[in-house]
């Protein structure tokens, strides 16, 4: 199993945010986490990412416990997080962006391939390249976030919230997006509001309620399933 979590358990002072969360994601998937505003998802995704500390329970990556390595130290075993909000760095290129997603990497041509593949995936950003990243458009500025942690060559990437604010053009451009990166060998963690596309693109799907999984399987079988439409798909 390529990420695994055992028994996770994550506290905001007396607040637990996660209460003994287990989840398998196998390699080459997209794995999406459903659930409403507080369930622990975004959470969860931290605590894959170390900005989190378990307080108890095991984060293994391809078979190595994870708990407690600083982020940076996590993005270079081949974890990447674009948080939700984009956060890109606005009075900075779109380049510049780019290149602080490659930071960690000493490997010249393999930088040099993925800027250009990046600018194949994303031409809107090669046409604008140069032009500070706080001028996009909000759906340009999250194919930059993304496109900026797909510069650390990740194995896993997470992903809280991709299309949140766009307009539904660019959402299924965003879901074109998630499925190609997928494809091209990128094990994908995905947290969407939008749960019908979600599980469409998803191969499994972990349902979260008060910091808990209260159900999860095949992303098709859950779509289907009559109490996972009735809360969060609008039908019954």
């Amino acid at each position: 199993m390529l990420l695994e979590m055992r028994d996770v358990v994550v506290r905001y002072g007396k607040a637990t945010a996660l209460q003994g969360v287990s989840m398998d994601i196998p390699q080459d998937e997209i794995v999406t986490l459903i659930g409403s505003n507080g369930a622990g998802k975004t959470t969860t995704l931290r605590a894959i990412s170390g900005l989190n500390i378990p307080n108890s329970g095991e984060v293994r990556f391809q078979g190595r416990l994870i708990n407690g390595v600083e982020p940076h130290e996590i993005v270079r075993m081949g974890i990447a997080h674009v948080p939700e909000g984009r956060r890109v760095f606005g009075s900075m290129t779109v380049e510049e962006n780019l290149e602080l997603g490659a930071f960690l990497r000493k490997d010249r041509l393999g930088m040099a391939q993925d800027f250009d593949r990046m600018y194949e995936s994303f031409p809107r950003l090669k046409e604008r390249r140069q032009q500070a990243a706080g001028s996009l458009s909000g759906g340009e500025q999250q194919m930059l976030a993304i496109a900026r942690a797909l510069m650390s060559s990740p194995k896993v990437l997470l992903l809280d919230e991709p299309s949140l604010g766009l307009s539904p053009i660019l959402v299924r451009e965003v879901g074109r997006i998630i499925s190609r990166i997928n494809g091209q060998g990128v094990t994908v963690i995905l947290i969407e509001q939008n749960a019908r596309m979600a599980l469409r693109l998803a191969h499994r799907a972990y349902i979260l309620e008060l910091g808990k999984i209260i159900l999860h399987g095949n992303a098709r079988e859950l779509a289907d399933n009559e109490g996972v439409k009735k809360a969060y798909l609008g039908t019954a």
